[in-house]
């Protein structure tokens, strides 16, 4: 795994057994018998305090006029797993993974959050082998490259907390979110949910929860507004 790993990004670990820890998911244990400290949870655990620290740090020089609050909620799009779940799948990471049968037949190596624990478990792997500079150039090359076309896209943001903010900047009164339909047995329910702001219906989403409905209509809702939710840091 260490060489596989060198040959495709070019990190050398003097001790291997980190980046092979990084790759093991939890389901993998079932079939080494191991305990679940060598997953691949710890190695997470540390590696999104060190990429949260990396992100926030080159937010802070990045833009020097920017606000906490604008800042806040640039990183909490960067740091998403939706975010490094999709670094994570251009690297192939998910090709990398050390993953049980079950996981492996239900899609675990493209599923959002096996891949978004991977990229910061190797984050972690990083920082403890080759120390913060390196574990800095992983994360400026990987994940802040294109932190441009990223927060653009809009693509994994709060859309209920833009939506909210413009609410309480124009009414002080928060959306009101009502679920207007429940459909599918039990284990896949659908969920539609209207928004309304100021009395008025702005949007309707559907999802496989109510979170997920929620979501739905308050994008809807913005883009029925003109809000561009990828304005956090032009304005």
């Amino acid at each position: 795994m260490a060489a596989r790993f060198k040959t495709k990004f070019g990190i050398d670990f003097s001790q291997p057994q980190l980046i092979l820890t990084a790759l093991k998911h939890r389901s993998y244990l079932n079939v080494t018998n191991e305990p679940r400290i060598f997953s691949n949870e710890r190695l997470e655990f540390l590696g999104d305090a060190v990429t949260n620290l990396v992100v926030t740090e080159f937010l802070y020089r990045k833009f020097p006029k920017k606000t906490e609050g604008q800042l806040s909620k640039v990183k909490s799009i960067l740091v998403s797993k939706p975010v490094m779940a999709e670094i994570a799948a251009g690297m192939s990471l998910g090709e990398m993974l050390l993953i049980n049968w079950g996981e492996e037949k239900t899609g675990g190596r493209q599923r959002i959050s096996l891949l978004g624990d991977a990229f910061e478990a190797v984050v972690g792997a990083i920082y403890l082998d080759q120390g913060m500079e390196t574990a800095r150039r992983f994360i400026e090359r990987y994940l802040l490259k294109d932190y441009q076309k990223i927060l653009k896209r809009g693509l994994y943001k709060n859309y209920k907390s833009i939506l909210l903010e413009y609410a309480q900047s124009t009414s002080k009164q928060p959306p009101e979110y009502r679920v207007v339909e429940e459909s599918g047995p039990d284990h896949a329910k659908q969920f539609t949910v209207e928004v309304w702001v100021n009395g008025q219906k702005l949007g309707q989403g559907t999802g496989r929860s109510k979170k997920l409905a929620e979501q739905q209509a308050a994008r809807q809702a913005i883009e029925k507004l003109g809000i561009s939710p990828g304005d956090q840091l032009e304005k």
